[in-house]
């Protein structure tokens, strides 16, 4: 499931961000980027992510800035300012046409200005507090995704009961024409002296087409399907393996088909199990 999150603030002296990106994966899994200082939580950040999330690719950014502070002085670094001096000096020596220094390039340079120093426990806190914000509200963002993919699932699952609905009124007369069209072929076949096999061959034909067990099942786990997407937990998983027995029993009421309105069923039904099934991939 997709998603995104974001929180930047300031500790002390410094600036920690955390990014939280999420996209659709199978299963889970997590991607850390942290500066030097917070590579010790990388552990830690797992088993919250772990806790919250159950499928989606993750990964997870924090940096640390640090923000100039001004002391009691001028608030510029003297070791840099002297090293500068001295670098000045010799390239002026050898290279007396190059234009000095600007206080501009010398405020722009690295470590010109002085920084005040963090803990390292007060950043982890930080760090941590703005990871569980972030995470709140990547979940946030997840489960207003999964709201819509989940109303998208039931209209394609109302579609699907409606076409097995629709022919479960036809299957006894099919079924009753199928028996005599086979029972026409046969008594052309063995004439009126195989009656006692005709029988015998109407019947085993006739089990062999129906599909009624299939559509009995197709209910059962269209009812399934519809509870799994009532719970609260994780159910990403349940509904991938619901999704695998609709799409067999739609082959079967595919493959026993012997007429027109059954074929037209399964076919119809296979669309749209593949696009739950397509949707369900994301959910967690």
């Amino acid at each position: 499931m997709t998603g995104f999150a974001a929180h930047s603030f300031n500790v002390d002296h410094a600036s920690v961000n955390v990014e939280l990106r999420s996209v659709n994966q199978r299963y889970l899994e997590l991607h850390f980027r942290l500066a030097d200082e917070f590579r010790p939580l990388e552990t830690q950040l797992r088993e919250l992510l772990q806790q919250r999330l159950a499928r989606g690719k993750v990964e997870c950014r924090i940096g640390l800035a640090h923000l100039p502070v001004a002391p009691p002085d001028n608030g510029l670094n003297p070791a840099i300012l002297e090293r500068l001096v001295r670098w000045q000096d010799d390239v002026l020596e050898r290279l007396p046409g190059a234009a000095p220094l600007s206080v501009d390039e010398v405020l722009r340079w690295p470590g010109a200005m002085q920084n005040a120093a963090v803990s390292q426990a007060t950043l982890d806190e930080a760090a941590l507090t703005g990871f569980r914000a972030a995470l709140d509200e990547l979940a946030e963002s997840r489960r207003r995704e999964g709201a819509k993919l989940r109303q998208h699932i039931l209209d394609r699952l109302d579609a699907a009961e409606a076409q097995v609905a629709g022919l479960k009124p036809l299957l006894p007369a099919l079924a009753a024409a199928q028996r005599e069209k086979l029972g026409e072929r046969l008594r052309e076949a063995l004439g009126e002296a195989g009656h006692e096999r005709l029988a015998q061959e109407v019947a085993l034909a006739a089990q062999k087409v129906d599909v009624d067990e299939e559509v009995s099942r197709l209910a059962t786990h269209f009812t399934e399907v519809r509870r799994v997407l009532d719970q609260p937990a994780a159910v990403g998983k349940r509904l991938d393996f619901l999704m695998q027995e609709l799409h067999r029993e739609a082959n079967t009421l595919g493959s026993k088909s012997a007429a027109v309105e059954t074929s037209r069923t399964a076919l119809e039904l296979k669309v749209l199990i593949e696009q739950m099934r397509e949707q369900v991939q994301n959910i967690e």
